[in-house]
């Protein structure tokens, strides 16, 4: 049996103010909120894959297998996301600062697209014909300086309006069981990207 199990880690970064001065040691100044935070999401496969198998976490091989989403999650505070943080007809960035990364210790399926392990950038389009996510090789670049020609694929979101708009980006890989009975192919689940009022999702599995 393969068990899969999901944690979710978020790092925040606040601006404090700086000390106004040896003479005002004892007075900080007010905190401000920084206009992102850094936020990751994680599924853990435990077990590993070799010579075409898979075998437990403990015979042996270190650690279990990642699939780890890394992203600068901004804050709406009051602005208009959809048309308006989220632009239409232009890929966005898909977040704040640094690219979005993906990476993948297995074999990984994302809608139709299947990736190799390895890490890669995300993207998001949002046209009037629908969302799509952008699956780019490149990596370490700002989110902003997307190469093109280094598209893998793009994948169909399906959309939905929440009840309650999420202040901030928030992404989930929630899988379809916590303990998945029957090996790789029941390792999957579904992504899911919230903010404003929009959710966004796909598929995704772990490929056999």
């Amino acid at each position: 049996m393969h068990r899969i199990g999901v944690s979710v880690a978020l790092a925040a970064t606040l601006l404090l103010g700086a000390r106004d001065g040896a003479a005002q040691a004892e007075q900080q100044a007010p905190l401000r909120i920084a206009a992102s935070t850094l936020a990751s999401v994680e599924v853990h496969v435990n077990a590993r894959k070799a010579g075409g198998r898979w075998y437990a976490e403990d015979a042996g091989l270190s650690g279990p297998s990642r699939i780890v989403i890394t992203y600068g999650q901004p804050h709406a505070r009051g602005r208009l996301v959809v048309g308006g943080l989220i632009p239409v007809d232009t890929v966005w960035r898909f977040g704040a600062n640094m690219a979005t990364t993906l990476h993948t210790d297995v074999d990984f399926r994302l809608g139709d697209l299947r990736l190799a392990p390895g890490d890669y950038s995300l993207f998001v389009l949002y046209t009037r014909a629908g969302w799509f996510l952008i699956v780019n090789r490149g990596t370490g670049q700002w989110g902003t300086d997307r190469d093109q020609s280094q598209d893998l694929g793009r994948v169909p979101l399906v959309a939905r309006t929440l009840g309650e708009p999420e202040e901030a980006l928030s992404i989930y890989l929630v899988p379809d069981a916590a303990n998945p009975a029957s090996g790789a192919a029941d390792l999957k689940g579904v992504m899911r990207i919230k903010w404003g009022a929009a959710e966004l999702s796909a598929r995704w599995q772990v490929e056999p």
